[in-house]
C-alpha cells in the first residue's frame, strides 16, 4: 500500500486571479479543472510530475468561509514552497509587486523567505542546499 498527500485547500474569492497568482509566480500548471453538473468547480494547481501534492483552490461560499479568506491558517504560514533558485524566484516576486514579508534569509544549508498570496496568506519559500 503506498499513501501520500494528494491536495491541500486554499480559500480564494476569484478562481481565475489565485489561478493566475500561482501559475505567474511559481510557475505552477492546471493539473485538473472541470465543472461539476451541479456547477461546483474543482480547479487543482501544482508541478508536473506523478503523485504530486497540489493546491485544490475552492471558492469560499457563505459568510464563514468568505471570512477565513486570507487568513484560513489563523495567521501561521499556510504553505511552504521549494525552489532551486531563492535569489531568482525573490527577484521574480519583486518585479510581480508580490508582497515580500521576510526578505531571503541565507543559511548554510538552507535560504528562505516569505511572501503572501494575493488574499494575506503567508507562504514561506525554501531553497534547500
Amino acid at each position: 500500500m503506498k499513501n501520500y498527500l494528494g491536495r491541500m485547500i486554499v480559500l480564494v474569492n476569484d478562481y481565475e486571479a489565485a489561478a493566475k497568482f500561482y501559475e505567474k509566480n511559481f510557475g505552477f500548471h492546471r493539473l485538473f479543472d472541470t465543472t461539476s453538473p451541479e456547477g461546483e468547480r474543482y480547479l487543482h494547481l501544482g508541478t508536473k510530475g506523478e503523485n504530486v501534492l497540489g493546491i485544490w483552490l475552492m471558492l469560499a461560499t457563505g459568510e464563514e468561509q468568505q471570512q477565513k479568506v486570507g487568513h484560513q491558517t489563523g495567521g501561521a504560514p499556510l504553505m511552504v514552497i521549494y525552489t532551486s533558485d531563492i535569489i531568482e524566484l525573490y527577484q521574480q516576486l519583486i518585479v510581480n509587486k508580490v508582497l515580500i514579508s521576510k526578505k531571503p534569509m541565507l543559511g548554510d544549508s538552507f535560504r528562505f523567505l516569505h511572501c503572501q498570496d494575493l488574499y494575506g496568506n503567508e507562504i514561506v519559500v525554501v531553497e534547500l542546499n
